[in-house]
């Protein structure tokens, strides 16, 4: 039996850097994150949905093409609730920029 390694991304080669927008509601602070492994528009989707999910999240874009998350929510969130929601997604947060 062969043991698997997860490279940090959901594919291999399908690249986009478009960017993935998830709208909840506008307004709040601003935050720009730093995640490695995305690579592609399913990469950006994944770590939006579960970003949007945290309480007080009103929107989520992510850009594979640069690996930046912007999100915007009510109130500054906890970084390590970001931290766990990439985490959740299958990607590694390096930090805020």
């Amino acid at each position: 039996m062969t043991e698997q390694t997860n490279s940090g991304s959901c594919c291999g080669s399908c690249g986009t850097g478009a960017a993935t927008d998830v709208q909840v509601h506008g307004g709040g602070v601003t935050t720009v994150y730093k995640v490695s492994g995305m690579t592609c528009a399913h990469c950006e989707s994944a770590i939006s949905s579960e970003v949007s999910a945290l309480d007080g999240v009103t929107a989520v874009t992510a850009v594979a093409g640069t690996g930046e998350v912007t999100v915007t929510s009510a109130a500054p969130l906890d970084q390590e609730a970001v931290r766990a929601a990439v985490d959740e997604a299958g990607y590694e947060l390096v930090g805020r920029i």
